[in-house]
């Protein structure tokens, strides 16, 4: 019989998938690049490289790798297990070759044969180390420079080459020894490492014609470790000749101090300038002046021998300083010029008399006492002595009214010799007094003061010091008067002249009443209501010169009359009537000549006269077309011929 239950019991089974050897290494991370200084020691790590297997690690040994170096022997080497790659050879030179290519295999299986494998490059880069000394192309160099080289222009280049890279490359260069190192020095060019020889000092043919420089070149960075494979730096010879230039002239002094005194005569000797030709040839020397800096030609210069003359008379007073330049141009090649300057002094002697430091007036009370000091006065002299001015002044006469009393210091004081001074007596006095100086010869001069008499208080304020003018006080001098006199003057002309204008124009502006002047100019108290004012002229002249001219009011102002009161609009049974209240008040505003704006819109009636020559219509005749006759038309002159030719012609066509 059929129950569908199992015969057995059911049992489980664990089936295991047995792994093997199906799966490549792989580097996931490559390519690889590592850098590495040049010169390292054996042995230096340079990087590291990992593969990996997708079998199993633990089954065999189809996970297990080996790395090995199929390329880059034998500069490096790799550890088979931990795939460290690592410098194999000594002396590894960047100059040389700076860049490898390693590759690198992993093999699984333990490298057996049978195994796997996968491969991954690397590239090595050695970097700079400072393992190389500058060198010069040449050991000896040699270079030609004319005298006339500036300071600090370029005499020659020197190049020392360096197989470094970077700052490693970098040297500076110096002058060591030679018989030039006072005359030349030695910079470096940043831009393209080069030594630059520069003068120190100006080269001259004439004396030294050549030199020898020792030039060294040192690496600016340093390092040690290469240290012991000798110095990092290198010399050059460098010989330089000089090249003989065609010089300007030397003079024989940068400038040139020249002392004359000022009464010297024309064609003085004041000194000599001299310059020479520093070239072999020896050339002639040509003197000249340049005229710019003696513009008065106050000097004259031997252009031979360099001789300083005198051309005009000096005065020291006027001009104590003389600043020239001279030239000095070689005779065979004028384009060679030199210049220096020449100071000329100009000696004091003593040619001005004492004169008064100022001049002005003194004044005296008259209520002054005897002996009492008025004024010190002191003297000038141009002239400038060495052992400085003295003065020594004297009355030019017994004076009964004054005399002199000398100061200690150049100076003297006036004194009054009476108080019976009185200005209604005489209100001035001149006093002369003589000034004489030390000079060698001594000269005099004669001065005058001038002592004015004057109204003074009782605690000696002067208050007046004019005969006409005893009421005025001091401070009001005759210059303020003047002008205050002029300025009333000015005040009563101006007054009468608009006076007078406004009088003449009052009479010019006045009509007649007997004059019938239609076309008038009427004059009104305000200035009108500009452009728009259209009430500002008579409208009687417009108005029809035969009827009676009626009373019309003026709407440019307000008029005298009151306008009878307006009277409310009557509303009606439905309230305001709008329309009617507008009606009525623009009615009212219209009438109402009290109400702004007082100008208007005017309505002119008046069409002129009757036509002298009467109406040309045919409608204002009783007559027929035929008896109409048109021969008056030619009465009225030529304007009207064509028009008499017309109404002839009419007629005609009508009698035809």
């Amino acid at each position: 019989m059929d129950t569908n239950l199992p015969l057995e019991a059911p049992s489980e089974f664990t089936i295991k998938v047995q792994d093997i050897n199906d799966n490549a290494p792989e580097f996931t991370q490559g390519p690889y690049r590592a850098t590495v200084p040049e010169m390292s020691q054996v042995g230096m790590s340079v990087t590291k490289v990992t593969a990996t297997d997708a079998d199993d690690p633990v089954y065999g040994n189809s996970a297990k790798l080996v790395y090995s170096i199929l390329e880059g022997q034998p500069y490096f080497s790799i550890d088979p297990n931990t795939a460290v790659i690592k410098i194999a050879l000594h002396g590894m030179d960047r100059e040389m070759r700076e860049e490898y290519l390693v590759v690198i295999q992993a093999k699984d299986m333990g490298g057996h044969m049978g195994g796997l494998s996968g491969t991954a490059t690397v590239t090595v880069t050695l970097s700079d180390v400072n393992d190389n000394p500058p060198k010069f192309s040449k050991s000896i160099y040699e270079f030609v420079v004319p005298e006339d080289l500036g300071l600090e222009n370029s005499g020659g280049r020197v190049k020392a080459n360096d197989r470094d890279f970077g700052e490693n490359a970098l040297s500076t260069y110096s002058i060591i020894d030679g018989d030039g190192k006072d005359v030349f020095e030695i910079t470096t060019d940043p831009h393209t490492q080069e030594g630059i020889l520069q003068l120190k000092k100006p080269l001259d043919f004439e004396s030294k014609k050549s030199y020898t420089l020792k030039v060294e070149a040192t690496n600016i960075i340093m390092d040690l470790r290469f240290s012991s494979g000798g110095p990092f730096r290198d010399t050059a010879t460098v010989k330089i000749t000089v090249e003989d230039s065609d010089e300007p002239p030397v003079f024989s002094s940068a400038g040139y101090l020249l002392q004359v005194h000022e009464d010297a005569t024309v064609n003085t000797v004041l000194g000599q300038v001299f310059a020479y030709d520093p070239d072999s040839t020896a050339s002639s020397i040509r003197y000249l002046i340049d005229r710019h800096t003696d513009l008065e030609r106050q000097f004259n210069i031997n252009t031979d021998n360099g001789k300083i003359m005198l051309a005009k008379p000096l005065d020291r007073e006027m001009d104590m300083w003389h600043n020239i330049t001279v030239t000095a141009t070689e005779v065979r090649n004028h384009s060679q010029i030199s210049r220096t300057t020449v100071t000329i002094k100009v000696l004091d002697i003593n040619d001005n008399a004492p004169q008064f430091a100022k001049d002005k007036e003194v004044f005296l009370c008259e209520n002054g006492k005897p002996g009492q000091v008025i004024e010190t006065v002191s003297a000038i002299d141009k002239d400038d002595p060495i052992n400085g001015h003295v003065f020594i002044y004297r009355l030019a006469s017994n004076n009964p009214n004054f005399t002199i009393k000398n100061n200690i210091d150049n100076s003297i004081s006036i004194l009054t010799k009476h108080n019976t001074f009185q200005r209604q007596k005489q209100e001035m006095y001149l006093l002369p007094i003589i000034i004489n100086d030390n000079g060698n010869p001594p000269m005099s001069s004669t001065n005058t003061l001038t002592i004015q008499v004057c109204s003074c208080s009782k605690d000696g304020a002067i208050q007046s010091c004019n005969v006409e003018a005893f009421m005025l006080p001091i401070r009001l001098s005759m210059g303020a008067l003047i002008a205050i006199l002029l300025c009333v003057i000015l005040f009563l002309v101006i007054v009468v002249l608009y006076v007078t204008l406004r009088s003449h124009k009052n009479e010019t502006l006045i009509v007649k009443d007997e004059d019938d002047v239609r076309e008038n100019i009427i004059r009104y108290d305000d200035e009108g209501g500009g452009e728009e004012d259209t009430e500002a002229f008579d409208i009687a002249t417009l108005q029809n010169p035969d009827g009676i001219i009626s009373y019309l009011p003026r709407k440019d102002i307000k008029p005298d009359l009151q306008f009878i009161p307006r009277q409310g609009q009557e509303s009606g049974s439905n309230g305001v009537d709008i329309d009617a209240f507008i009606s009525t008040r623009l009615h009212e505003a219209d009438n109402d000549p009290t109400a702004p704006p007082y100008d208007s819109i005017q309505v002119y009636g008046y069409e002129g006269r009757a036509s002298i020559v009467g109406s040309l219509s045919s409608l204002e005749t009783a007559s027929a077309d035929s008896e109409q006759n048109y021969d008056y038309l030619r009465e009225w002159g030529p304007h009207f011929r064509i028009l008499g030719k017309l109404y002839l012609m009419s007629d005609n066509e009508k009698d035809t």
